[in-house]
C-alpha cells in the first residue's frame, strides 16, 4: 500500500529518508488495520454500518496524497460507497466511487457501485455509462451487464412515457388553438352523471369531435352522442336518433 509524496518533499539525507519511509510504513499499517476493522463492522449488520464507514474514513486517510493511479485508496473509497449504499446515503455513494473508478479505473466493483448509486439518484444516463466504462474493462462481467439491462428497461419506459405527456400536452394545445380560432367559449362542464368525462378532440384533418348530449325532458331520458364531428350535420345522426326516441316516447305511453 504505496503512500505518495507530495512533490519537493523527498528528504535529502539518508537519515531523513528512513525517517519517512517509518512514517509511511506506520501509516500503510494504521490503514490496513482500520480497513480490516470496517469490513468486520460490515459483517456485524447494520447496527455498525456507521462504524465501518468510520473506519474506512480513518483508513483513507492514512492514504496521504491520493494521486492515481492508487488501488488500495481505490478499494477503501469502494468499501466506503457500498457501506453508504446500504445506509441509503446514495449521494455520498456515488462520490465515493466515482473517487475510488479515478484511482482505479480497473475496479469493477467501484464501476457498479457508481452506476447502483447513480441509479438510485435516478441519474439513468450515468448509470449506463458507468456500467459500459466498466464492461470496457471486463467485457463478460454478468454483474454490470445485467445492471446496464436494468438501467436501459428502465431509460426506455421512461423516454415512452415523457414521449406520450408530450404528444398529450401539444394535443391539448392544438384543441385549445382550434377551439379559440372558432371563437368559441366553452362553459363549465355538466350532466356528467349522464355523459362520463368527455372532452373535444381534433383529429388529424383539423376537425373538432364533439360530445353531445339530447335531453328529452317529456319522458326524463336522454341520448348522448359520444362523437359527433363539425362537420356533420344533425340530419345525419336523425334516423339513428328519431329511432331511439320513438322507442322512448312509445314505452312512455305504454307505461
Amino acid at each position: 500500500m504505496a503512500l505518495l509524496m507530495e512533490p519537493g518533499s523527498e528528504p535529502l539525507t539518508e537519515g531523513e529518508k528512513a525517517d519517512l519511509d517509518a512514517i509511511a510504513a506506520i501509516k500503510e499499517s494504521a490503514a490496513r488495520e482500520y480497513r480490516e476493522e470496517g469490513n468486520q463492522f460490515v459483517k456485524k449488520g447494520r447496527k455498525h454500518y456507521p462504524d465501518a464507514v468510520d473506519c474506512y474514513t480513518k483508513a483513507i486517510a492514512q492514504m496521504g496524497a491520493l494521486s492515481a493511479p492508487n488501488p488500495d485508496a481505490s478499494v477503501l473509497f469502494a468499501n466506503r460507497a457500498h457501506v453508504n449504499l446500504l445506509l441509503g446515503n446514495h449521494r455520498r455513494a456515488l462520490d465515493d466511487a466515482q473517487q475510488a473508478v479515478r484511482l482505479s479505473p480497473s475496479n469493477l466493483k467501484a464501476h457498479y457501485r457508481a452506476a447502483k448509486a447513480a441509479l438510485a439518484l435516478d441519474q439513468l444516463p450515468q448509470a449506463a455509462s458507468f456500467c459500459r466504462r466498466g464492461l470496457e474493462q471486463d467485457p463478460a462481467n454478468e454483474e454490470l451487464k445485467k445492471f446496464l439491462a436494468q438501467v436501459e428497461a428502465q431509460q426506455r419506459e421512461r423516454d415512452l412515457k415523457r414521449a406520450k405527456v408530450e404528444q398529450a400536452i401539444s394535443a391539448a394545445k392544438d384543441l385549445a388553438a382550434a377551439i379559440e380560432k372558432r371563437g368559441l367559449r366553452l362553459g363549465k362542464a355538466a350532466y356528467q352523471e349522464l355523459t362520463g368525462v368527455k372532452k373535444p378532440k381534433l383529429d388529424e384533418q383539423g376537425v373538432l369531435h364533439w360530445p353531445v348530449l339530447l335531453l328529452y325532458p317529456e319522458v326524463m331520458s336522454s341520448d348522448f352522442i359520444e362523437d359527433f364531428p363539425e362537420t356533420d350535420m344533425f340530419s345525419d345522426h336523425l334516423d339513428l336518433i328519431s329511432k331511439h326516441v320513438l322507442r322512448k316516447f312509445s314505452t312512455f305511453a305504454m307505461g
